[in-house]
């Protein structure tokens, strides 16, 4: 690929995520609308024409490596690996 023809990409490429990060926030402002509309109707789950919408609580256990970290350092280091990614990135 050609310097002109990569410049053309990454421009391509930045427009792509720009208009992607404005869809992310109309979507972000149509979700708290609805769920603003439900908190005042005070409900979790409402039906609308075809669509059941539902917005609950949901509970969730996760491990705190941290707090396990701090406790039990020789233990914590026994337990973890290092690994490696590749990040992409234009700036």
């Amino acid at each position: 690929m050609s310097a002109n023809e990569l410049t053309a990409k990454v421009r391509e490429l930045k427009e792509l995520k720009a208009m992607a990060d404005e869809l992310s926030a109309e979507i972000t402002a149509i979700e708290d609308a609805i769920k603003a509309t439900m908190t005042e109707r005070g409900v979790d789950e409402l039906t609308v024409d075809v669509y059941k919408i539902r917005w609950s609580a949901v509970k969730s256990t996760r491990f705190d490596s941290t707090g396990f970290k701090k406790a039990m350092p020789e233990l914590y280091d026994r337990f973890t690996k290092t690994t490696e990614s590749r990040r992409f990135t234009i700036a």
